[in-house]
């Protein structure tokens, strides 16, 4: 009897790790191809408390650009444009280095250079099952960070 136990409770964490892997396998080729989006869903500014984000706010990669659109909440040093709000910028000229970790995962740099938005520079932590997170560092604002997932561009 026990051993019936036994291997029915095996067998019932086999399709479990079979979608793992695949998913597993999906993220690392979204990154390797650098043709992805994070998506926010909460956002972690320097001061202040964790908020969900109700909203789609996203960071779109791709080989060629790079899209951002997400809040900001926290303190900024220097006068800002009140039309200009978030963290929201488009760039073609930018840095792009990953490493990957030991334990698996990636840690990915992004560094934009023709952007007028206060951001200096980006880390992304992707886990290989898809979750990360995203710190923003900006030359006039407290940095803040976001937590959430990598979709394939295609995802609505």
């Amino acid at each position: 009897m026990k051993s019936l136990l036994v291997l029915l409770a095996f067998t019932a964490t086999i399709p479990v790790c079979a979608q793992s892997t695949d998913k597993q396998a999906a993220i690392r080729q979204l990154v390797e191809s650098k043709n992805y989006v994070f998506r926010a869903q909460t956002a972690m500014p320097q001061t202040g408390q964790v908020r969900n984000l109700t909203s789609i706010y996203d960071l779109k990669i791709t080989a060629n650009s790079i899209v951002s659109d997400l809040p900001y909440f926290g303190r900024a040093y220097a006068p800002a444009d009140p039309n200009e709000g978030g963290i929201v910028f488009n760039s073609s000229n930018f840095s792009y280095t990953t490493k990957e970790k030991k334990k698996g995962g990636w840690e990915i740099a992004i560094k934009p250079a023709d952007i007028k938005a206060d951001v200096s520079q980006m880390w992304l932590s992707i886990s290989v099952d898809g979750y990360a997170t995203l710190r923003v560092i900006g030359n006039n604002r407290n940095p803040i960070s976001f937590n959430g997932q990598i979709f394939s561009p295609d995802t609505p």
